[in-house]
Formats: structure tokens, sequence, C-alpha cells
């Protein structure tokens, strides 16, 4: 049961959700120095701590700014920087969904790749984790949809903490709450492959690592295509950073803002989008 647990599971099911391995030349991070609540109308940038939530400045209708109860007057140019930077972040939400959307549909494909080849087609392990992991993509959905409103906050969406620091453990705990709930048709197979090995554990020790070898590649291959799209949002994050280096430039203000910060890194060269 225990080689079972740490092999199969964690080796396969999790690294499959996470792919973790197809990010380990490429990385991108963002930080954000406060947070936002984005919907039809209006952008507000919200600074945060442990005592209040203020508003730093907001942008309506994409050509005003508000800072206080204060409408700052702008002059043509820097009006169109504002709408182009309210346009951007806006532009973002589209592409955030999708990566989100195809992170959660990988993980629905890791899973009855791993359960159907292990337990065959129509089992119950797969079937009910499917159905956790469809609830939490039906969430991201409906969570990320400005005409609904967006709150974003420094770790990211804070409806439901969806995408932010605890999202995968979310699909880590309902990976595990449907294991422990089919552990019984789970150790039944076990035996079956066991009985198959004729009792022999390599024969066995090789048929788990080459069904977890065989899922690990299948995943890998479909996660190619998230990473790009996650590549690409990247970049779109990185000029929307070197936007707000222009606005911040442009409107007195707001020169002493800094919303995003972009860290990119490939192999071992690093790039700092930095302030």
């Amino acid at each position: 049961m225990t080689y079972f647990h740490n092999t199969l599971i964690a080796s396969t099911v999790t690294a499959a959700l996470t792919s973790s391995a197809v990010y380990a030349k490429e990385s991108c991070n963002v930080d954000l120095s406060a947070g936002f609540t984005i919907n039809t109308t209006t952008i507000e940038f919200l600074q945060t701590n442990s005592e209040d939530k203020h508003s730093l400045y907001k942008i309506m209708n994409g050509n005003q700014l508000i800072i206080g109860n204060d409408k700052i007057a702008l002059n043509d140019n820097q009006e169109a920087l504002l709408k182009q930077y309210d346009e951007k972040i806006r532009q973002l939400v589209p592409q955030v969904k999708s990566v989100a959307i195809e992170g959660v549909d990988l993980a629905v494909e890791g899973v009855n790749l791993a359960f159907n080849g292990l337990l065959g087609e129509g089992n119950s392990v797969g079937a009910d984790l499917t159905k956790e992991l469809n609830v939490i993509r039906a969430q991201v959905i409906t969570n990320l949809s400005i005409e609904k409103g967006i709150s974003v906050g420094v770790e990211g969406l804070e409806s439901e903490e969806l995408l932010g620091k605890d999202f995968e453990q979310r699909i880590d705990s309902a990976v595990e709450k449907a294991v422990l709930n089919s552990m019984g048709s789970i150790l039944i197979a076990v035996g079956q492959q066991m009985m198959a090995a004729d009792g022999e554990e390599d024969s066995f020790d090789t048929r788990m690592e080459n069904f977890g070898a065989n899922i690990e590649r299948e995943m890998t291959t479909r996660a190619d295509k998230i990473e790009e799209k996650a590549q690409a949002l990247c970049m779109d994050v990185a000029k929307l950073d070197a936007l707000e280096e222009k606005l911040k430039a442009k409107i007195e203000p707001l020169a002493t803002t800094n919303i995003f910060t972009v860290t990119q890194t490939n192999d071992d060269e690093v790039n700092h989008h930095s302030k």
C-alpha cells in the first residue's frame, strides 16, 4: 500500500496534474504590490494590509483617473495612455481564463489516463475525481468574469481563492479525497496487477514504473500547448509592466505607484523587468 501510494499517486497522478517538469527551463513570476477590482466600467487599485484596505486610484470608463474623490485632469496624450493601460489589463482576463481552464482540463485528462489505465474504463475513482475537478473548472469560468466583477489580491483571485496560493492544493485535495474514497477498488486492481506479474516483485515494479512513465509522457505532450499560452501571457504582463512605467512617468500623481513587477527566468539567464 505504501509503495502504491508513493509511486503511483504521488509520481504519476500528481506529477501529471502539476506538470512541474515541463516548466523547469522557463518560469515567469508576476508580483503584485496591490490588489485590484475590475468590472465593466471601472478598474480600482487597492492597497491592502492586515489593518485596512484603501483605494490607490481608479480608472473609470477607460479614460478618467480618480484619486481619492478627485478626478485628475489629463491632457490628450495622458488620457490616451491611460486608456491603453485600461485596455491592456482587460485583454489579460480572457487569456488568464483560457490558461486556467486548460490547466484544469489537463488535470481531468491526467486523471482519466491514470485511473482508466489501472482500473478500466468507467471506474468510479476517475468519475468521482473528474466530477470534483469539473466543479473547480466551473468556478474558474464563473469567477473570471468581468461582467460579474473580479477581485484580485496580491496572492491571486480573492473569490474562492481560485488561482491563488491554494489553487494547486485544491486539486491535490480533490485527488486525495477521490483516492481515499475508492481505496478498496484501487487495492483490488493492484492485487490483480501483482497476480498478473505472477508474484515477481521486479515485474510488478516494472509495470508500475512503465505505467507512470507513460502517463508522464502523455501529459507532458499535452502540457506543451498550455506552456506556450502561459509564456505568451507572461510576455503580455511584462508589456503591461512597461506600460505602467510610462504611465508613472507621464502622470505625476501616479509617479510613486508600482502595481506590477515581472521577473522572467530562462535556464541560467535571468532577466528582470522590475523597478
